[in-house]
């Protein structure tokens, strides 16, 4: 089974915790052994309070995932696939089989996206924003996890002019008009950024000694 493993992309203190940084081919072997191509998206499970965050955050996985040279089936497709299914979220795919995703889309691997955090916040002297979400990769050929990772980014929209009340209304003006994809499109592609590369990647088969997949413990 594989580790779970936690990207420190948020500028954060964790305190206490200390890190180790592996190789991709240590941390993920299976993507080595498997070398999948084609990758299937299903619709995000949304954990969060936001009702639009599943559908906001499907317009930014595709392209990442492509530049990491992998053939992406088409998100839009999938889901109106879906949706005529009677699928409107991830959760209601748990349990299905994944060698249906292999007769039917002819999908090497399929993502499973779970939005953790789409959330606003306010503190005294300032906020930000935060966008948080759990990836994993399954094989249709062996039904395993082959690549998981976490990932969070917060953007701070704090208002840093001295002034109490004006940064007070500056946060808040700023935090409201935040578009939350940019985000999430930050969050993809440090995620992203783990998963050793497909076959359409120059760096294919070659990038298994990269040292950036940081694993978590106490």
């Amino acid at each position: 089974m594989i580790k779970k493993i936690l990207l420190l992309v948020a500028a954060i203190a964790l305190g206490g915790c200390q890190t180790t940084t592996l190789t991709k081919e240590q941390a993920f072997p299976n993507m080595y052994k498997e070398k999948p191509s084609a990758l299937l998206v299903v619709p995000a499970i949304n954990e969060t309070t936001a009702a639009d965050a599943a559908d906001l955050y499907a317009t930014t996985i595709a392209k990442p995932l492509a530049e990491a040279g992998y053939y992406v089936l088409s998100v839009p497709y999938t889901q109106q696939f879906l949706n005529r299914e009677g699928v409107v979220d991830g959760k209601q795919l748990e349990g299905v089989p994944l060698n249906k995703y292999k007769e039917m889309f002819g999908a090497d691997a399929v993502l499973f996206v779970t939005i953790k955090n789409w959330d606003t916040n306010y503190y005294v002297t300032g906020g930000n924003v935060t966008v948080a979400a759990n990836f994993d990769l399954k094989s249709t050929q062996t039904m395993d996890t082959i690549w998981e990772y976490d990932g969070i980014v917060v953007h701070n929209t704090s208002g840093n002019s001295g002034n109490l009340v004006a940064d007070l209304i500056a946060t808040a003006i700023a935090t409201a008009m935040v578009d939350y994809v940019p985000v999430a499109d930050q969050v993809n592609t440090r995620i992203v950024n783990t998963l050793p590369v497909g076959k359409y990647h120059k760096r294919h088969n070659v990038d298994g000694k990269d040292k950036n997949v940081v694993a978590a413990t106490n």
